[in-house]
């Protein structure tokens, strides 16, 4: 059984916390004091990459390819977890088994629940689909 921490442990790490506190705030003071504050025209304009902005930044593309780029993000970061488990399935046991079939079976529910919805539905005919609809409600 694990003993709760003593007064000086929690006294280290306030120490510990009042010594990152002031070193941030002082870096943060040294930089807005010693920084070069001089503005123009030209420093107000937006810049990326090295490319200056020559066109409205509205995206062109449709939308809805960012949306799977996102969900195979979301469900590809779920694989370290199930990852996590394969390599310590001997010493979880059926309860691990059992917590891992559960997580996995909320997953599907989620894959079902963007189906359904259509979030996986990017190609001509789905934007053909959510044109007539918007037509019909104007």
């Amino acid at each position: 059984m694990l003993a709760a921490p003593d007064f000086e442990s929690f006294l280290a790490l306030g120490i510990y916390c009042c010594i990152a506190l002031f070193l941030i705030a002082v870096l943060l003071l040294l930089s807005w004091g010693v920084g070069n504050k001089t503005r123009s025209r030209q420093k107000q304009e937006p810049y990326e990459s090295g490319i200056y902005p020559l066109d409205n930044a509205r995206l062109k593309g449709p939308v809805p390819f960012y949306l799977v780029a996102i969900y195979f993000i979301i469900f590809d970061v779920e694989v370290i977890f199930v990852a996590s488990w394969a390599v310590a399935y001997d010493r979880l046991g059926w309860s691990g088994f059992a917590h891992v079939c559960f997580f996995i079976f909320i997953l599907f529910l989620g894959l079902v629940h963007l189906w359904k919805t259509g979030g996986l539905d990017w190609g001509p005919r789905a934007q053909r689909q959510n044109r007539s609809a918007e037509r019909s409600v104007v």
